[in-house]
């Protein structure tokens, strides 16, 4: 949804008058996947998998089928002595906790309940069926693609399953009994048994409970949470979860899960963290059960260093921790407690530094009141509800260093030197709109806060943090007639001291941490929107359609060193490299070349990058075109963006794939197999050089990488690879797999010949029980591939009986088939064959019939006489599995889920910008989204902007009405232009509609 305007903004389209719209602010911890302050991708805590598995052991796997259990009894709760002390941990906005119940039946909202809803409705039966987030815009068969079943894996459908007590390739057997749902299809509630909540509450070591805090912070069931970090730590992937194991995670999707998962990691880290300050503390010998208790009892990074920090090495002694040194700490608590005999005369030591006075024995106790009152649960929970209830503002000025550089800026051109200053300018020029800025902290856009961050960090911007002085004097109130009033009565003089402490605490120490943690926590939910930005941005780019039956060139345009062309078979093999020079004279010459190649490879489309010499490029092909130069072929061309072309064609997987190829002819290369297959090509470039989303620099580097790797994982895994015919680096991005064991694949292909089936995976060097569950289901076995690389003479089919690669592991004995099996080309997992061959049996079809209109026709009429739950319970399976087999059955051979998102454009005019007048209508394709707005190619060389108050929930399509901005690269859009600015080259648009 569109975020709340601000008067000051990132550039926009120039508007008459706006208002803003209002809206529940999102939370933070919605976002992304991903992103969170924990920075490690992996989906558990080093010793955590030591306890619920221990790998290649069949029989310890069996205790885990209490702790998953579908079983419709009313779990069994984790007590929680902690969770009453979480007032100051608000992830979510007050709002969306209010009104969680009719959050519930909105479009809008997060695919889960808040914890408080799922506890007032444990004892209903069913459970709402959760919707899934937008990751992708595929039919409802395709949605329900996902399903949590578990049997043996086996390749042929009569296999049977005498190699369990050697092979353990059965994945934990009692998950399949585990899994039976008596008659609810959309998962169960699971408690986690007493042992392993102690087991991981122990591992921890923390006052609260992890399960209980986590189901707060991410406002996911408890019983999801519980289900959630089982799957983690049994090591298995987020693809593989939200495919094959959905009814346990209740449907969520990709970016919820990882959410969790995100979440889940700081707490562990959080835990680690406050572990090794104990041990610090304790060694330093400063460590007392109080304040222990303290720590422990820390639910952020920042409590945790608010209570460590008067304790760390190196920062000089606190003035409280001095006057304790002094012995003051009994006459602050005789303060407190019995003031009537506290006398301070009797504390005085003449010559003693601290205690020669009574003035200074009253200072050393307020600096002891005042370090009591800042580190008061109770009190920084009060503090923080008033600031809630206040207007807090942050406010952004330029720096008095930023002023004195831009000064000496002006004397250097007036000296007429170009240089370093006249760069420095231009980046202070860029910080114009924060020069006076203020805002709420409430409704500040993330976008501003990174732009904010970056000018602070560049010294170009002070930043402060503007609490009204109302707090402060409610707080002071609320301290001397409360929380610190004295139990006895006081005199004058020493209810002044506590008056002084309070006062001393507020602004010394309590205002500063307030301060502080408003910052962190608009960074890391400005982060979080950031990279959740970038992962649905990469998603998109990764999911666009490829071109598929023609030859295609790519071009990588230039001036001086000319245009570098390749021409690409339609299998994206290279079937010729050249070099044109068609910016400089004899131009004729190089477009008879040009049409000697065109026709020589029957070559139809060419695809040019959007880089240097594109737009003049672009023009010299439409020029030929309607001259009908190329005739009789049909020629059309398409822009595509080259980010990160140059950086790959110098890479060494570029030099490994053509090592004989000058660099620049690479790039041609990359940009013509984009077109032909996205996906294939992209995997291949770090995501960050794609160029999508913003601000990437300004966003935890760590926690950035883990999000667009693992979108990357999920695309390639949902879209599956072709075994036989995937590359290597393709490979390495399936869940389960990775660089090491893709080569071993690679290898094994080149040496054995193609997979028959996905039972010879099994043979692999590390291709252990875990990573075949893992990879299995998203690994393709394509028959028409299949026979065409069997054809090849010098390659060889695999023999059944290879033991060498699992010598050691008691694997000799399995007999691996080599027969092909129909199954093996759908996106059903191996583990569910034989509940697919029951089904088959049932409709009365056969495997060999998968993807034919018969098949399809049964088992649609099987589904209308009856339900899809009903055929789970007559087959003994799962709905959720069902469903997936149904697809798995049905579905045309070769099928490719990005065959629903749009292809590349392809044209054959060029429109400048200068012929755009205000009021036209034109289509164009969302090239990248911002946290403020979309950027739309609209064919005229400059991307317009569609800023995020004109993306209104009555222009978009019902299905898109619950994602931030609701656009993503790729989708094509009817626009309206509002304004050209031809000398900034700027284009504002409005959105009309989203095209389907």
């Amino acid at each position: 949804m569109s975020s709340d305007d601000e008067d000051v903004e990132e550039w926009r389209p120039a508007e008459p008058k706006l208002k803003p719209p209002s809206r529940a602010a999102r939370a933070p911890a919605a976002g992304e996947k991903k992103a969170a302050a924990k920075r490690i991708a992996k989906p558990k805590e080093p010793k955590a998998p030591k306890e619920p598995r221990v790998p290649k052991e069949p029989k310890p796997r069996a205790p885990r089928k209490p702790a998953a259990g579908r079983k419709p009894q009313a779990p069994t709760l984790l007590k929680d002595p902690g969770a009453s002390g979480l007032a100051g941990t608000k992830r979510k906005k007050t709002d969306e906790g209010k009104n969680d119940d009719k959050a519930r039946e909105g479009e809008e909202e997060k695919p889960t309940d808040c914890p408080e809803g799922e506890r007032a409705n444990e004892s209903t039966p069913s459970i709402r069926t959760k919707e899934e987030r937008v990751s992708f815009i595929v039919s409802e068969a395709h949605q329900t693609d996902r399903w949590a079943d578990e049997g043996s894996s086996m390749a042929g459908l009569r296999a049977k399953k005498e190699e369990v007590e050697e092979e353990d390739f059965t994945f934990g057997e009692p998950c399949l009994k585990k899994q039976k749902t008596h008659g609810a299809c959309q998962g169960q509630q699971t408690a986690l048994s007493s042992s392993k909540a102690q087991v991981l509450r122990h591992e921890l070591n923390m006052n609260w409970d992890p399960i209980e805090l986590l189901s707060i912070l991410t406002c996911v069931e408890r019983w999801v949470c519980v289900n959630i970090i089982l799957l983690l730590r049994e090591e298995n992937t987020v693809p593989f979860m939200v495919r094959y194991r959905k009814e346990m995670i209740n449907q969520m999707d990709a970016d919820a899960v990882r959410d969790v998962q995100l979440v889940y990691d700081e707490l562990c880290s959080l835990a680690k963290k406050t572990q090794s300050v104990v041990q610090t503390l304790k060694k330093d010998g400063v460590l007392t059960a109080e304040l222990e208790q303290d720590l422990r009892s820390c639910r952020s990074a920042d409590e945790l260093d608010h209570v460590y920090s008067p304790y760390k090495k190196g920062s000089k002694l606190t003035k409280a921790r001095r006057a304790k040194a002094l012995g003051l700490e009994v006459a602050a608590t005789t303060l407190m407690n019995t003031p009537h005999t506290l006398d301070l005369q009797a504390w005085v030591k003449p010559g003693t530094e601290g205690l020669s006075s009574k003035e200074e024995v009253a200072t050393g106790v307020e600096h002891i009141l005042a370090d009591m009152i800042a580190k008061d649960p109770e009190t920084l929970t009060y503090v923080k509800t008033l600031c809630e209830n206040s207007f807090v503002t942050i406010q952004s000025s330029v720096s008095k260093s930023a002023l004195k550089g831009k000064e000496q800026e002006k004397s250097v051109q007036s000296q007429k030197k170009p240089g370093s200053q006249q760069t420095k300018n231009k980046d202070i020029d860029k910080f114009h709109l924060y020069f006076n800025f203020t805002c709420n902290v409430q409704r500040i856009q993330p976008h501003q806060t990174l732009a904010i961050n970056r000018g602070e960090s560049l010294k170009i911007l002070t930043v402060k943090v503007n609490v009204p002085d109302r707090v402060k004097s409610d707080f002071t109130r609320w301290c001397l007639n409360n929380r610190w009033r004295p139990k006895t009565f006081a005199r004058d003089v020493l209810n002044a001291i506590i008056r002084n402490a309070v006062e001393d605490s507020y602004k010394r120490l309590i205002l500063p941490f307030v301060t502080r943690n408003y910052r962190n926590k608009l960074t890391s939910t400005a982060e979080k929107e950031s990279i959740a930005l970038f992962v649905r941005n990469l998603r998109q780019r990764l999911l666009v359609c490829p071109v598929r039956g023609c030859v295609m060139m790519g071009v990588d345009p230039g001036f001086r060193h000319g245009c570098k062309l390749a021409i690409l078979s339609p299998t994206s093999q290279i079937l010729h490299t050249d070099v044109v020079y068609l910016h400089n004279s004899g131009q004729q010459k190089e477009a008879e070349k040009l049409r000697h190649l065109m026709l020589k490879y029957s070559c139809t489309r060419v695809v040019i990058g959007n880089g240097t010499a594109c737009r003049e490029t672009e023009s010299f092909f439409a020029d030929l075109i309607s001259r009908r130069f190329f005739h009789p072929l049909d020629l059309s061309y398409c822009i595509t963006s080259e980010a990160g072309a140059s950086i790959y064609s110098v890479s060494p997987e570029a030099v490994k794939e053509m090592p004989d190829m000058d660099p620049n002819l690479r790039s041609a290369v990359s940009i013509g197999r984009r077109v032909q297959d996205p996906l294939a090509e992209l995997v291949k470039i770090d995501p960050k050089h794609i160029g999508i989303g913003t601000y990437q620099h300004d966003v935890s580097t760590g926690a950035l990488k883990a999000a667009l790797d693992g979108v990357v994982q999920e695309c390639v895994s949902f879209v599956g690879v072709d075994i036989n015919i995937c590359s290597e680096m393709l490979m390495r991005h399936v869940a389960g797999l990775n660089a090491g064991r893709a080569r071993n694949i690679a290898e094994w292909r080149e040496q054995n010949g193609p997979f028959i089936n996905r039972e010879q995976l099994k043979l692999v060097k590390s291709m252990g029980p875990k990573t075949y569950q893992q990879c299995a289901g998203f690994i393709r076995i394509n028959p028409q591939t299949l026979h065409s690389v069997k054809s090849t003479p010098h390659l060889a089919p695999a023999v059944s009986e290879k033991p060498v690669a699992k010598k050691g592991k008691g694997r000799a004995c399995v007999n691996i088939p080599t027969s092909f099996n129909p199954l093996d080309q759908t996106c059903i997992h191996p583990e569910s064959y034989h509940v697919a061959q029951r089904f088959l049996s049932l409709v009365g079809g056969s495997a060999d019939q998968i993807g034919s209109a018969g098949l399809r026709q049964c088992v649609e009429s099987k589904v209308k006489t009856s339900s899809v739950e009903e055929l789970a319970r007559t087959i003994d399976t799962t709905p959720e599995t069902l469903k997936l087999i149904i697809d798995g059955l049905t579905q045309p051979p070769g099928f490719d889920m990005r065959q629903n998102f749009g292809q590349a454009d392809f044209k054959r005019g060029v429109v400048s910008m200068s012929d755009l007048r205000v009021g036209a209508v034109l289509t164009g394709r969302v090239d990248n989204t911002t946290l403020f707005g979309a950027f739309v190619d609209i064919g005229v060389g400059r991307s317009g902007l569609i800023h995020k108050s004109n993306i209104t929930l009555d222009k978009l399509p019902v299905s898109q009405r619950r994602r931030s901005l609701a656009l993503g690269p790729g989708e094509r859009v009817e626009v309206r232009v509002l304004n050209v600015d031809l000398q900034r080259g700027r284009i504002g648009l409005d959105l009309i509609r989203v095209l389907q």
